[in-house]
């Protein structure tokens, strides 16, 4: 069990590094069409190695999801066994809810890909068959039509606020995992975790909110 927690631990540091990545690309959307374009066109330059990206981190998050159910089934059997009580009332809500936050993730990860990846959820807006002025494939204007469908912009807020809550407990676990929490590390750790995952939702839902706010893409 210990092992897999290590695992667990390490693969979910490499996607809090991904997030973080992609979240400072996203934000060249603030920049215009040119921002977000050379963005898009900057990545499609990779070639080969963008898949090669994409398999390795298809492997980190299908070894987190199985690892990540296991060892919740597991823990939830050990409690059925040992206690007539439930003694972790005095967990967090993102600690309680992590096999669920994490389930809604995957389960957006999906629809996401389709979306802005494939690009198949609206043909009509893909960046592929639509491309600006210097031929680079449309991002732009397929995120702004996109995000402009209020109920799509809402589904995306609620997935990064699952996102939000499922790192926040994240690298609270990490910590414990490692064997570095104690009195003065676990405060610290939590409220870093807090932050961490406060601005990453924030950054996130600031191009969908700026979308049907109106405040971008005018």
């Amino acid at each position: 069990m210990v092992g897999r927690k290590i695992v667990m631990s390490i693969t979910g540091l490499a996607m809090i590094f991904f997030v973080s990545l992609h979240l400072l690309g996203n934000i060249s959307f603030f920049s215009g069409p040119d921002g977000i374009n050379a963005y898009a066109k900057m990545i499609d330059s990779l070639g080969p190695f963008r898949w090669v990206i994409r398999v390795i981190l298809a492997a980190v998050l299908g070894l987190h999801m199985v690892f990540g159910i296991q060892l919740t089934l597991e823990n939830r059997t050990s409690r059925a066994q040992k206690y007539a009580v439930n003694k972790h009332l005095s967990a967090t809500a993102a600690g309680k809810s992590m096999i669920w936050t994490g389930l809604l993730i995957a389960l957006y990860l999906g629809y996401h890909l389709l979306h802005f990846t494939v690009q198949v959820i609206t043909p009509e807006f893909s960046a592929v068959r639509n491309l600006d002025a210097l031929g680079r494939p449309d991002v732009f204007s397929m995120v702004l039509h996109s995000f402009r469908n209020t109920v799509v912009s809402v589904v995306y807020g609620m997935a990064m606020a699952a996102v939000g809550l499922h790192l926040s407990h994240g690298l609270q676990s990490m910590v414990q995992t490692l064997g570095l929490n104690n009195e003065r590390t676990l405060p610290v750790m939590v409220k870093i975790g807090a932050a961490v995952a406060l601005v990453l939702f924030l950054g996130y839902v600031a191009i969908p909110a700026g979308i049907i706010s109106g405040l971008v893409g005018r």
